[in-house]
């Protein structure tokens, strides 16, 4: 089994993960590369189905060909499309939560101004009335 099924088919998936035991014949690797790769990064695949796939592409009509390509490469977009979602969704919440940080912390310090203010204004009425009571 080469280490590499999608070599030379533009593919930027990762390797395989040591762990699969699909087994694939040579000629149908160099045959089906890009399909090769999709069956063996598919996420809704277990190793038993991928090996049926494997095992019975050979023997499928271009047409079969085909539709299995055209399925799993919608998985790969529907999927990659759900991660972009994903990723926009945290980022987001990461953003909203700075956000309201930031709110809160603006909210404190007003508050803080406002009871200075209010202290300093109490002050100044106490100042008041000590002069006029002085002056009476």
């Amino acid at each position: 089994m080469p280490d590499d099924k999608s070599a030379g088919n533009g593919s930027t998936q990762a390797p395989l993960p040591s762990t699969s035991k699909v087994r694939i014949p040579p000629d149908t690797a160099r045959t089906f590369a890009e399909l090769i790769d999709l069956i063996m990064h598919s996420e809704s695949m277990n190793d038993e189905e991928r090996q049926y796939w494997v095992d019975i592409l050979p023997a499928m009509t271009a047409d079969q060909v085909t539709q299995l390509r055209d399925i799993l490469q919608n998985e790969r977009r529907q999927l990659a499309a759900i991660d972009e979602k994903y990723e926009k969704d945290v980022a987001h919440v990461g953003e909203r939560r700075t956000l309201e940080k930031i709110s809160e912390q603006r909210h404190e310090k007003h508050e803080q101004l406002q009871s200075q203010e209010a202290k300093h204004r109490s002050e100044e009425q106490e100042r008041a009335e000590d002069i006029l009571k002085e002056m009476e």
